[in-house]
Parts: structure tokens; C-alpha cells; sequence
């Protein structure tokens, strides 16, 4: 049942990249590791945390991997759906945002206590960071982002 959620999340997020004309049909991978689900899309990630799950600084490892094979150099940015209920260290994001081509954090809290952690979380996070109440609402707010940064990177 969970991973007829998962394919059934994949689709939707897909269908509303399309429409708001954010992807093309480029890159795209799941990945479903001991703690999260990663969707991989050609200037972005989304990632779910499963339930239970304590995140802390070692967790950086993976995440390091899948940048670096997936956009090795290019700007990216990182979407937390966070729909199940965990943890997570806050010291993790002093690690998170030594990675130097992750320029962006998006929080999708379900949960009003989510959200006030979301909230908590953000002073340990020193890029730009930002809590929406929806998932297009984030990729549209991460695609300016990354548009920015590219920007600015190219008229040096």
C-alpha cells in the first residue's frame, strides 16, 4: 500500500511540474532508502521522511551521494514533505548548508507542530529557507530561487 502512495505521490507531483510548465519530460528517480523517499527531478528534490525516523548529521552522507551523482555542480534544492511525523537533529542543517550547490530549503509541515518545528529549525539553516502550506506553492518558490542563483552565477 505504501508504495502504491508513493508511485500515486510521483505522478502527482509530475502532473503539476507539467502544468505549471516547471519540468519537461528530463530527469526524474526514486529512490527508497532506510529512512526517506527521494524524488529526483532535474532542479530539485522532494524528500519524505518516514515515519519514526531520526534524522541527524550522518544522514548528510546520503544526501551528499545523490546530489553530487545527480547534479553534480548545477544548483538544486531540497523540499521536505514532511507528512509523517520524525525528528530531526537541528544541528544536521549547519552540515546541510556546507553543500555548496544546495541553495534553497523548502518545509511542507502537515501538521501545525510540524510547522512550529519547521519554524524552529530554520535559525539553524542560514540559506534561503521557507515553510508553504503546499507543494506547488514550494516548486514555484524553489525554481525562482535557483533561477536567481544561476542568474547572479552567470554575470560574474
Amino acid at each position: 500500500m505504501k508504495y502504491m502512495l508513493s508511485l500515486f505521490f510521483i505522478y502527482f507531483i509530475f502532473i503539476i511540474l507539467l502544468e505549471l510548465k516547471l519540468v519537461t519530460m528530463g530527469m526524474f528517480h526514486y529512490y527508497n532508502l532506510k529512512v526517506s523517499e527521494v524524488f529526483i527531478f532535474d532542479d530539485f528534490l522532494i524528500n519524505q521522511i518516514k515515519e519514526g525516523a531520526i534524522i541527524k548529521s550522518h544522514h548528510n552522507d546520503e544526501l551528499k551521494t545523490l546530489i553530487h551523482k545527480h547534479f553534480n555542480d548545477r544548483n538544486i534544492a531540497y523540499i521536505s514533505n514532511r507528512v509523517m511525523s520524525y525528528s530531526v537533529d537541528p544541528m544536521t542543517y549547519k552540515e546541510t548548508e556546507q553543500i555548496p550547490n544546495l541553495v534553497a530549503m523548502a518545509i511542507i509541515p502537515k501538521t501545525k507542530a510540524m510547522r512550529n518545528s519547521a519554524k524552529y529549525e530554520r535559525q539553524f539553516y542560514k540559506k534561503p529557507y521557507q515553510i508553504f502550506d503546499n507543494l506547488s506553492a514550494a516548486i514555484i518558490w524553489v525554481h525562482n530561487i535557483i533561477a536567481l542563483k544561476n542568474n547572479v552565477v552567470e554575470n560574474i
